[in-house]
């Protein structure tokens, strides 16, 4: 069998292309640990949110999913939010279950409100909106129309 220097050529320059892909695909993970205080959101559906995913104000990610607890009383979810130190929330700020887009995961969007008062460490967040699946929708735009 022959060797051919062409095929070694080409099979280096792959091997550096992937390297650099790979280089530039890390590079572009925004994997840092957020530090902050915790705030606990509560949840009448979570649509498949999980621990670790983005809380995220106007696109920015601002924190992190801590942990979700299912309550036995109600079998509603807490959801364990850590939020970035340097963001202040207000008391009043919404916190609602979004998509990435249609097949994309699942993060926390905060809608800050108009308080002066701010959440604290450990503090509950008073509003809320629960997920709403593609089916809901679907299903609430047929209910309207055949009314």
């Amino acid at each position: 069998m022959k060797k051919n220097p062409i095929e070694t050529i080409l099979g280096l320059f792959v091997l550096i292309f992937a390297g650099a892909f790979l280089f530039f695909a890390m590079s572009r993970i925004d994997t840092k640990e957020i530090s902050g205080y915790t705030v606990i959101a509560n949840f009448s559906k979570i649509g498949g949110l999980g621990t670790g995913a983005d809380v995220r104000i106007a696109g920015l990610k601002v924190g992190s999913v801590l942990k979700t607890v299912l309550n036995q009383d109600d079998y509603t979810v807490d959801v364990y939010l850590t939020i970035d130190s340097d963001v202040k929330l207000p008391i009043d700020t919404v916190a609602a279950i979004a998509d990435s887009g249609i097949m994309g995961d699942k993060y926390v969007r905060l809608e800050p409100g108009k308080a002066q008062a701010v959440l604290k460490d450990s503090d509950k967040m008073n509003q809320t909106k629960s997920y709403k699946s593609l089916e809901d929708s679907v299903s609430e735009f047929i209910f309207l129309s055949t009314k």
